[in-house]
Formats: structure tokens, C-alpha cells, sequence
């Protein structure tokens, strides 16, 4: 196999001859060839081969194999070579996702920006397209993709179907449905690499994570559907815990319970949009109130220890630490962003009331001097977490988001797992370099999936 970078010409010619010069015809070890298998994502065709005298790789496609392939555009991408005579052009990227309405200019709702980004920085390199799950039809193997023009506009064009799907689905319950679940078994079964496959429960990472000696012991001690004694013999003996729903994003419906010997309990929690505080002279009461304000969604929880967290003004501080794959395969640290959260909230969310910091402002108010260090050995814990996480989950990952936290005696702590991060951390304007490199890194694991990036030996 060999794998190179050249263009890509459309001709008017009605033949179905295609033209390549001479440098792509050796590039592709074509020379000498009367034909050519053509294969663009899960289309394939054959046609007649000439050699042309031209500097440089290029391959001229006339208009019969074009429209037969549905080659999306012209323009520069990567040919490789597979079995004697078949070359394939690409790679051609599907990223998934969904909106709350038809919009030809806002289709993705919220996550429309990142995905033009996503568009726009992949054209340079592959066909890219993103599609809802609407506008794939298995029954002829095509999908009706929004490609990016030059001027930065949706336009729809059918393409085969993918070499690798990025999944960036919006919601958990977009895709619990019966028809994404046929969507992903039908790509699993064409051997279409489906990357970061469903967002993650907490107790499904808690469980993957518990009886693995290298990790364990970054993980606080977690229970899934606490019985009411559970959670009073672990403030007992944490003093605090947060209990959160396990399947929960954006810090919705967490709750921080704290016990205060002679003094009482206490419930700390976001309501609406500020942030309230509850005391209660027993347990019992405690539980009364968060079984009257959930009832059976409880049921649903998770009990976690909690940790005395570095603080900044008496504020805790957390790290969102956005991993992802490289064109190598292997966990890389991308972006860090410190998360302060803001005065008596339970959570650094932005949305209730945090701020956020680079890592170095972050660490260097509390450990001085030793602030790098503790950063390198935090991204340290990250890549491990990251390669533990992917070596006991059964699919795809290619992107994890994590919540790291850092106590006074300088250890790691993971609290969640995203599979599906949100961005946020990006728009401060010390990680614009990083949101880029973000979106570089998902292309990269693209190309390595879709077998369209030299492999190491």
C-alpha cells in the first residue's frame, strides 16, 4: 500500500477514461496498468487508464466516473493505493450530529459553528461532510451530506457512504432512540468506524475503572443508587458528597451534602439560576427533602466522596482536561482549563457562576514554585485515566473530556468522564490555540481510522 497527496480534476471528457500523470501513476504503482479500480468511501468503479505528461500528481476524472463515484469536488486530497490496480481517493469523513430545526443556515443548532470549523479545517485535507441521522439511506448506500463552499455556505451533496463517522449527536436522548441504535449496528456491520460511540454514564466509567490497580486510585469513592444508610456512613467519615444523577451534564440536579458534627447537615444546590443552601437538624430530614423534590429519579444517583479541593478566595478550583487521539493513535493532552467556581456554588459550571483560568494562574497561587511540576504530573494521571477508559470500553473513542481535581497534598482526583466534552474552555483567549489544535487532533484521528495516515512500523 502506499498513500500520497495530490489533485483532483473534474473533465468534460464523456469517456470513462481517467488521466494520471506520470509522478501519481509511479506514487500509486500504476505504472504499466491499462485500468484502474476506483473507490471512493463505499462506491466502487472501474475505468480505462491513461499516463499523462504532467509535472506533479494528478489524476483527471471525466464526467461519467465523477458522477457514477459522486465525488464531491475537485481540489487536493490524499490517493492510496490498496490491492493490485484499485485506488482509493479521500478519506470522505461523515461527522453526525442533529439540530432542533431545518435550517439550511443553522441545521445543528448551537453546534454549528464548531462544526464549519470542523468543515473548514478538513477540506484542506479530505471530503468532509456532516449529516443528520435523516439524511443517510442504507438502502442505496448514500447520504445527502452538508458540505462547506468557499464562501462559507451549507450546500447538500450525496456522497457513499463514509470511511469513519465522527459522532457529535447532541443529546443522550437522540441517541438511546431505536433508529440510532440501527444506525450504528448497520455502520458496524459495512466495518465504518464509528468514533466516540455514546456519551458515558458516571457509574459505567466508576465500574470500568474500579478493579483497575493502575487508575483506581485517582477515582473518589463512588456509589450508584445509594441506599439513605450508604450515604450517611460515607459523610461520616468524608464529611462531604456530592450526589449527582448519574446520566447528568452541565452540573444539573447535583447536590453537595456536607455534615458538621453538633451542627447538622447541609444541602447545597443550584435552584433555577442562584445557588441555595439548606440546613437540617437529622439525617432523616436531609433525605425526606431530596426524596420529595426527585422521588424515584433518586433512583438514578450517584453518591461520590468529596475532596478539599485547592481554593482561590475560598472557591474551589477543578481542571477540564480535553484529551483526544493524535494521528498516531495515542492520548494526548490538547487543553486545560481551570474552572473556579463561583461563591456558593456546587459546581465551577460557568453557567453558575464560574470563571475560568489557565492552569498556570491556577496552580501557581497555590503551589508556587512546584506549580509546573504538578501540571505535568496531572496530565500524567489524565493520559492514563484516558488509555484506561479505552482499553475496557468495547467501542471507539477518540475524545475524552475530564474533571480532574488537585487537593493540598498535590494528588489527582477524576470525578467525570465526557465522550463528548463540551468547548467552552476554548473561548478564553489563552486557548484559542488549543481549541484549534482541537479540531486538528479529530481530523488527524479521521485520517488514522479511515487508514488515509502513514502507520508507524
Amino acid at each position: 500500500m502506499s498513500l500520497t497527496f495530490g489533485n483532483v480534476h473534474f473533465t468534460q471528457q464523456p469517456q470513462k477514461v481517467v488521466y494520471v500523470s506520470g509522478a501519481l501513476m509511479k506514487n500509486l504503482n500504476l505504472s504499466g496498468k491499462k485500468s484502474v479500480q476506483l473507490r471512493l468511501g463505499g462506491e466502487r468503479m472501474p475505468a480505462m487508464l491513461k499516463p499523462i505528461n504532467k509535472s506533479g500528481k494528478h489524476l483527471y476524472l471525466p464526467t461519467s466516473v465523477r458522477k457514477k463515484m459522486k465525488v464531491p469536488s475537485s481540489g487536493s486530497v490524499f490517493l492510496r493505493s490498496l490491492q493490485e490496480g484499485e485506488v482509493q481517493i479521500g478519506p470522505l469523513i461523515g461527522v453526525l450530529s442533529d439540530g432542533p430545526t431545518s435550517s439550511a443556515q443553522n441545521p445543528f443548532g448551537s453546534r454549528t459553528d464548531f462544526i464549519k470549523q470542523l468543515l473548514r479545517a478538513g477540506n484542506k485535507k479530505s471530503y468532509i461532510f456532516a449529516f443528520t441521522p435523516r439524511d443517510i439511506h442504507f438502502e442505496n448506500d448514500t447520504v445527502n451530506g452538508y458540505f462547506l463552499n468557499e464562501a462559507g455556505r451549507f450546500i447538500r451533496k450525496t456522497v457513499p457512504l463514509p470511511d469513519v463517522v465522527y459522532n457529535r449527536l447532541p443529546s443522550r436522548r437522540a441517541e438511546t432512540s431505536n433508529s440510532i441504535n440501527q444506525l450504528r449496528e448497520k455502520l458496524a456491520r459495512r466495518r465504518i468506524p464509528f468514533f466516540n460511540w455514546s456519551f458515558f454514564n458516571k457509574s459505567d466509567i466508576y465500574r470500568l475503572l474500579e478493579h483497575d490497580n493502575t487508575v483506581n486510585r485517582y477515582v473518589p469513592e463512588s456509589i450508584m443508587n445509594p441506599a439513605p444508610e450508604q450515604i450517611k456512613e460515607m459523610l461520616e467519615r468524608h464529611s462531604i458528597v456530592y450526589y449527582k444523577p448519574n446520566s447528568g451534564s452541565l452540573g444539573k440536579g447535583i447536590y453537595r451534602l456536607s455534615y458538621i458534627p453538633k451542627s447538622g447537615y447541609y444541602a447545597r444546590y443550584r435552584n433555577k439560576d442562584r445557588n441555595a443552601l439548606l440546613r437540617f437538624k437529622s439525617f432523616q430530614s436531609l433525605m425526606r427533602t431530596l426524596q420529595t423534590r426527585h422521588g424515584g429519579q433518586l433512583r438514578g444517583y450517584v453518591a461520590q466522596q468529596g475532596i478539599r479541593l485547592i481554593e482561590i478566595d475560598s472557591c474551589p478550583i477543578d481542571f477540564r482536561f480535553h484529551m483526544h487521539k493524535n494521528g498516531k493513535n495515542q492520548w494526548v493532552v490538547v487543553g486545560i482549563g481551570a474552572k473556579k467556581s463561583g461563591k456558593g456554588s456546587v459546581t465551577t459550571h460557568l453557567k453558575n457562576g464560574g470563571s475560568l483560568l489557565t492552569p498556570e494562574q491556577a496552580l501557581s497561587r497555590t503551589f508556587g514554585a512546584r506549580s509546573d511540576e504538578v501540571l505535568r504530573n496531572a496530565k500524567a494521571v489524565a493520559i492514563r485515566l484516558a488509555e484506561a477508559i479505552e482499553l475496557h470500553h468495547q467501542h471507539l473513542i477518540g475524545e475524552i473530556g475530564f474533571d480532574l481535581g488537585i487537593d493540598q497534598d498535590e494528588k489527582v482526583w477524576m470525578f467525570e468522564a465526557n465522550a463528548k466534552p463540551g468547548r467552552s474552555i476554548f473561548k478564553h483567549p489563552s486557548l484559542r490555540a488549543e481549541g484549534k489544535a482541537s479540531v486538528e487532533h479529530i481530523l488527524e484521528h479521521c485520517l488514522f481510522l479511515s487508514k488515509f495516515r502513514r502507520r508507524e512500523v
